[in-house]
């Protein structure tokens, strides 16, 4: 979908203003937005107001400012509910440092920071500060952390700052703030109404109570696709392995523990859908018996005998819904590209994402790089970057496969 025309007409946005000498700026976003089309309603931290008054944003949004969490309203109308689910989109502007290391840290102390928190429409943020608090190495870490949550940034610009020097950390230039929000407008609405099925995680093959077989994913890159699937709209079911995280809110998660309880789990919800994104690092093979006790080492033998686990991505392929476009991932060591497009092929996938295994990306990390393959030559390399940009990026590339279908 082509951001550039994508309406913003009759779209709610909320907007946050923070404390910042750049606060002025935003009021340039706010009038954009409305002549737009857009829904503008405005949030004021208690410090923004001492740089730009209240009036003056409600003056160019047409709607009521809030600036008080605990603002008089009608019966049970709470603030910061109300105003997040009314909203399509959550543009934070000149997000100053002690903002987003409150984000980060998930403080809610003014109106602001608390309908973030209560959000669960996506979330573009704008920074704007002195390039050394930018470049500070806790502002760095409150970024990723965010970006890490599926916040989007519109990264400042670099000129003349407020302190008088020059450098990076002026708020992102009008224009590029509206793009950012009609490429996050268009996506919401890309997925609406259809089903995606995800798995994610690993399982875990018992041997006796006390032993089992299993491996190191976390399930960290199948919950980031499940929250990028909801933010684009998706209904979205994630059938998942042991995992200490917890599923992305508004998705429906259904928690096994075995291959063939993951394998019974896809069957049972895979009908209707119109994707499915094969993640999870399903053991291939499973102890033959599993004991009813702990089994003693002095009794215990030194072989252990392994069946065969169920195939879920064959048997989605081979019983695939009408229309269900597949994509499978393929965790390797050697040969990487190869073996992973002889998966593809065998298994009748629509692509496949492959990563190398070991170093510092892939599982129990928070980042992850990829290579995507599909047909007989397509090919794409997904380069270093938080798991959940990696997510935005696969499901990037799906859509344009899917429309090319």
């Amino acid at each position: 979908m082509n951001a550039s025309r994508e309406s913003l007409a009759g779209k709610t946005i909320l907007v946050g203003v923070c404390g910042g000498i750049a606060a002025y700026k935003c009021a340039g976003v706010v009038s954009a937005l409305r002549q737009e089309g857009a829904d503008v309603h405005v949030i004021m931290t208690p410090s923004a107001q001492k740089f730009v008054s209240a009036l003056t944003f409600q003056a160019l949004s047409n709607n009521d400012v809030h600036t008080d969490m605990f603002a008089e309203g009608a019966a049970w109308d709470v603030a910061h509910i109300s105003l997040v689910r009314k909203s399509e989109l959550f543009l934070v502007l000149n997000a100053t440092a002690n903002t987003l290391a409150k984000l980060a840290h998930g403080l809610a102390d003014n109106l602001l920071t608390t309908c973030v928190l209560a959000t669960r429409r996506p979330v573009i943020v704008a920074p704007a500060m002195n390039e050394a608090m930018y470049e500070a190495e806790p502002t760095r870490a409150n970024v990723a952390a965010l970006q890490q949550r599926g916040f989007q940034f519109v990264s400042p610009g670099a000129g003349f700052l407020a302190c008088g020097e020059t450098g990076e950390g002026r708020l992102a230039d009008e224009a590029e703030i509206i793009e950012a929000v009609r490429g996050t407008i268009a996506r919401s609405s890309e997925l609406r109404g259809q089903h995606v099925l995800i798995t994610a995680g690993p399982t875990r093959e018992f041997a006796d109570p006390a032993r089992f077989l299993s491996n190191p994913s976390t399930g960290r890159m199948g919950f980031a696709l499940a929250a990028e699937a909801a933010a684009r709209g998706a209904d979205v079911t994630v059938v998942h392995g042991p995992t200490e995280l917890r599923p992305p809110a508004g998705v429906a998660a259904v928690r096994v523990t075995s291959a063939r309880e993951m394998h019974a789990a896809v069957l049972e919800h895979v009908s209707g859908a119109a994707l499915f994104i094969g993640t999870a690092a399903v053991a291939d093979f499973r102890p033959e018996a599993t004991a009813a006790g702990k089994v003693k080492k002095e009794a215990a033998g030194l072989t252990m005998t392994l069946v065969r686990n169920p195939d879920i991505l064959a048997d989605v392929a081979a019983h695939r819904p009408s229309g269900c476009f597949i994509v499978g991932f393929a965790a390797e060591t050697e040969d990487a590209e190869r073996n992973a497009r002889e998966k593809m092929e065998k298994k009748k996938l629509d692509c496949i994402v492959v990563n190398r295994i070991g170093g510092d990306v892939g599982f129990a990390s928070s980042q992850n790089e990829a290579v995507m393959l599909w047909g007989r030559d397509g090919r794409e390399e997904i380069e270093r970057a938080s798991k959940s940009a990696v997510a935005a990026r696969i499901l990037d590339r799906v859509a344009s496969l899917r429309g090319d279908r």
